[in-house]
């Protein structure tokens, strides 16, 4: 008769498995760290891919900041505009980047309105793309030309939208834009109807306000900020939930009568999606200390500027609560495209 004898096969194969991951997994790691410790090569370049014309709003936080961390981290940083369709095209091309650490993506609120404007983006921005940092945020602000209003408050402005529906009329800097929308989401709110005028870009509209061809505008505290401190515009409400440093008379639209009103041109810094993990570390702690520099903290404070504290996670969700705010004012507005 044969006699069995059972082998600690299983067991001795399971603790072989575990060693083998735990190897893995610790080379790995160092593999990782080494990776993070050896970016940016010396004398490398980095490239943010701005997907607006030179000269716009992207370009005035992206720039400095680009210049900031280029002198931290002590590697050549270029920022390269690709600019078309609202941002969308520039936003296709970063998101076919290879993610090694050496492309990143500046970005706005408009790519939280693009997907609900552009129904066939070839990208998605939650999807092929991981934020990095909220770099700014500036409040729009409701102004108007003081001379087409008997009275240059909130309330009483609104009393003669609605007793005259129809005849006035608000400035944007384009359909679709966070202006555009600003716009809506205050007729939406208070239920009035104003015909919207859309321009190609601030300075156009701004202009026209300012001589009178057109009644009110939604723009944000950076556009308007002069010709409110000059008085040929009148700020009637910051759409923030508190004042604004450097414009402390203007009240809250909560404050003015109007609550719950909250709309801002905010501008993101995004890494292209499988760009590894130790690198966005490192690049995150990077942002965060340039920011928090005299340089760009003064840059920031003069466009009526500020640095919404959120970590990585926070920032995505906060992007993706953007995404369906807006989804909604354009549902309801049916606001389209040129």
């Amino acid at each position: 008769m044969t006699q069995h004898t059972s082998t600690p096969f299983l067991p001795r194969r399971s603790a072989l498995l575990a060693l083998v991951a735990l190897c893995m997994s610790a080379l790995s790691g160092a593999g990782s760290l080494a990776l993070a410790q050896s970016w940016p090569a010396a004398g490398k370049p980095i490239t943010f891919i701005n997907p607006f014309p030179p000269g716009g709003a992207v370009d005035a936080f992206g720039r400095p900041l680009a210049r900031q961390l280029g002198t931290q981290l002590g590697t050549p940083i270029v920022v390269e505009n690709k600019g078309g369709a609202g941002g969308t095209v520039g936003a296709a091309i970063a998101a076919k980047m290879a993610p090694d650490g050496y492309t990143w993506f500046l970005g706005a609120v408009h790519h939280s309105i693009a997907p609900s404007m552009y129904p066939n983006l070839s990208y998605d921005i939650t999807r092929d793309f991981e934020p990095v940092a909220i770099l700014s945020s500036v409040p729009h602000v409701i102004v108007v030309n003081p001379k087409r209003f008997p009275k240059n408050d909130l309330q009483s402005v609104i009393d003669v939208l609605r007793q005259n529906p129809g005849k006035y009329n608000y400035a944007s800097t384009g359909n679709g834009t966070s202006q555009h929308l600003a716009g809506e989401l205050f007729k939406m709110q208070t239920k009035l109807f104003l015909t919207h005028i859309p321009y190609r870009g601030t300075g156009p509209a701004l202009q026209d306000l300012v001589t009178g061809q057109v009644d009110m505008m939604f723009d944000t505290l950076a556009g308007a900020g002069p010709f409110i401190k000059s008085g040929q515009l009148v700020a009637l409400a910051v759409a923030s939930d508190k004042r604004v440093e450097g414009y402390m008379n203007v009240p809250t639209a909560t404050e003015a009568g109007l609550p719950n009103y909250v709309a801002s041109s905010w501008y993101a810094f995004w890494a292209i999606k499988g760009t590894p993990k130790d690198i966005q570390d490192k690049m995150t702690a990077e942002v965060s200390k340039a920011l928090a520099s005299p340089e760009i903290t003064e840059r920031w404070a003069s466009l009526g500027s500020t640095v919404p504290k959120m970590n990585r996670t926070e920032a995505a969700a906060y992007i993706s609560t953007e995404i369906a705010r807006w989804r909604e004012v354009v549902k309801v507005s049916n606001a389209k495209l040129d």
